[in-house]
């Protein structure tokens, strides 16, 4: 089951409220139509005005009045995100509509024909082709971010107290000579291939580069939540072997699940099954259990198997009904459980509200239990099963009680009906018997009249 793509959903209202105080104003919907609605014949002509283009493929809705206004709903949020984006000046932004059925041409000829795109919202860069969901705030966030330049430049202290405070996304900084440098270069081509997903910095001064423990021409891997980085082996770097090691290493033991990346997160399963923990990074238990997640991460940093996906349930409040129903938890406490990605099949580490949160030994206990396979979701489908044939076998038995009570009755309706067959003949015999009685009765008479005469 893919649950992960229920976070596509009904965002609008979003765009209804608004402060009464200046600079808190949280933009209205103005009306102005800046969306459009792509065809075969003005898809080219359209997306040529723009750099950077998204696109809405949505299902064909005519007919259907439930899905016309789910589509009116998620019209209006594109529009939002085109109006806060019609003045930025570096960029030029366009929103566009595609239908699935009535459009599928420009899929086609977009090289998209192939994939199941009903639903999704693909942003097309100058350099790349994302996917994300359809959330107008993160959405605005999210091409911010794709306009930027792929590598953030670290000048200062300030600017290095922020890096070091990226902690939860995987990042990469390297120490070179100048931006016209072959080497920067190359390093910025390979920022390219993974932006904005992977962040990428680097530095020109040498105090700054002191300070990361950085020699020129090198960079340094930074997987989340570790306290140390993990050097590049072999500078200086051409692009492809910068893009090689990051793909060797774009799982890492510890990760956060957050809009942009979930569906390339939950695709990247270890055997079909996630290690998933929710914790409230705010709330003291949560934040509690949250830096026992990390001792356990970096003590097994090195075991590829491991990859335990963290999700803040602060970060998706439309979802936290869905996640308590569909893996029966409270998510108002911290929780760690190993989900199968198909069918949502799940099992949770009990842990009791009342009493302090698991130690970390007690956390890699469990979990060296899940990947063991002691630990299994897919037991509960055998739990299932189980039931079925018990159910099998009830209703096997009432059948045979059912055919034994009407073998039962059958036998007492065959006695009912022998035993008033037996006394319609008794009454017949009896009848007979009476009548052959009256008879001679009758005859005797007739004899005693004659006599009578005669005399």
């Amino acid at each position: 089951m893919k649950w992960c793509w229920v976070f596509l959903g009904v965002f609008a209202s979003l765009g209804t409220l608004c402060w009464g105080e200046k600079g808190l104003e949280i933009p209205e919907y103005d009306g102005k139509d800046r969306v459009h609605e792509l065809s075969a014949k003005n898809y080219k002509s359209i997306m040529k005005k723009y750099d950077v283009m998204v696109l809405y493929y949505h299902k064909n809705v005519d007919g259907n009045r439930s899905a016309m206004k789910q589509l009116q709903i998620e019209e209006i949020a594109l529009e939002l995100a085109a109006q806060v984006l019609d003045d930025f000046d570096d960029e030029d932004i366009g929103f566009g509509l595609v239908d699935e059925k009535k459009d599928a041409a420009v899929a086609k000829k977009l090289g998209e024909h192939d994939r199941n795109i009903a639903g999704k919202l693909r942003v097309f860069g100058s350099m790349q082709i994302y996917e994300i969901p359809l959330f107008p705030t993160f959405l605005t966030a999210f091409l911010y971010a794709v306009i930027e330049d792929p590598v953030e430049i670290i000048g200062n202290d300030r600017e290095l107290k922020g890096f070091y405070n990226m902690d939860e996304v995987i990042r990469l900084v390297g120490y070179f000579k100048s931006e016209r440098s072959s080497h920067f270069t190359e390093y910025n081509d390979a920022a390219e291939e993974f932006h904005p997903f992977v962040k990428f910095y680097a530095t020109f001064d040498p105090k700054i580069a002191k300070k990361l423990k950085l020699k020129i021409n090198e960079v340094d891997f930074y997987e989340p939540f570790m306290d140390e980085p993990m050097p590049i082996p072999g500078k200086p770097y051409i692009e492809s072997e910068i893009v090689e090691f990051i793909e060797q290493h774009d799982r890492p033991t510890l990760r956060k699940l957050e809009p942009y990346s979930m569906y390339e997160i939950w695709e990247d399963d270890i055997d079909g099954e996630h290690i998933v923990a929710f914790a409230e990074e705010d709330d003291p238990d949560g934040f509690e259990f949250l830096e026992i997640l990390k001792e356990v991460a970096r003590d097994n940093t090195d075991n590829p198997n491991l990859s335990i996906i963290w999700i803040d349930p602060d970060n998706f409040p439309l979802l936290v009904p869905y996640w308590e129903k569909t893996f029966r938890i409270d998510l108002s406490s911290p929780q760690i459980g190993v989900v199968d990605v198909e069918d949502a099949d799940s099992v949770w580490m009990e842990m009791d509200d009342d009493e302090d949160m698991p130690t970390a030994d007690e956390l890699e206990k469990w979990i060296e239990d899940v990947l063991s396979g002691k630990i299994d979701p897919d037991d509960d489908d055998d739990d299932d099963e189980d039931d079925e044939d018990d159910d099998d076998d009830d209703d096997d038995d009432d059948d045979d009680d059912d055919d034994d009570d009407d073998e039962d009755d059958d036998d007492d309706d065959d006695d009912d009906d022998d035993d008033d067959d037996d006394d319609d003949d008794e009454d017949d015999d009896d009848d007979d018997d009476d009548d052959d009685d009256d008879d001679d009765d009758d005859d005797d008479d007739d004899d005693d009249d004659d006599d009578d005469d005669n005399e």
